[in-house]
């Protein structure tokens, strides 16, 4: 790797990482009481695809450990978040769905984060955030598929 190649590798990823951190102390700020940014992600997953996930379904999709996800699970159904199931076809696995109180808290954390993060679209401009989308999305399935 050259160094300009190498410097504007390091570059990108120190932008991306320090640009995560920001957001999400924002975000956490934001949140409501007592919701962490994992457990948002988690709802607004269930949201996002309509149907119940097993947690091993739900900790590919957000790259963590079953055992990272089990425990977001947990504080999420103990707050009546979600409803946890055993899978009918497989007992021992389970399947999990967002609960109507999961769905209203999801839709207060959309409705606190908005102001921000419209804002910074905003600020940014539309074209610009939309041209850098492909990017990042591209980045992600490169790093997903490693």
């Amino acid at each position: 790797m050259t160094d300009e190649k190498n410097a504007l590798a390091v570059t990108l990823f120190s932008e991306i990482l320090t640009a995560d951190q920001l957001l999400r102390n924002r975000l956490s700020r934001v949140l409501p009481k007592g919701m962490e940014i994992s457990h948002f992600s988690v709802l607004n997953h269930l949201v996002f695809v309509g149907d119940e996930r097993s947690p091993a379904q739900l900790a590919n999709t957000f790259h963590v450990t079953r055992g990272a996800m089990t425990n977001t699970l947990a504080k999420l159904e103990w707050a009546g978040y979600i409803h946890i199931r055993p899978d009918w076809d497989d007992a021992r696995r389970k399947m999990v769905a967002i609960s109507p109180a999961g769905r209203r808290a999801r839709d207060q954390a959309i409705s606190s984060i908005a102001p921000l993060i419209n804002r910074v679209v905003g600020e940014l401009g539309l074209e610009r955030v939309r041209s850098t989308l492909p990017v990042l999305r591209d980045l992600r399935l490169q790093l997903e598929g490693e």
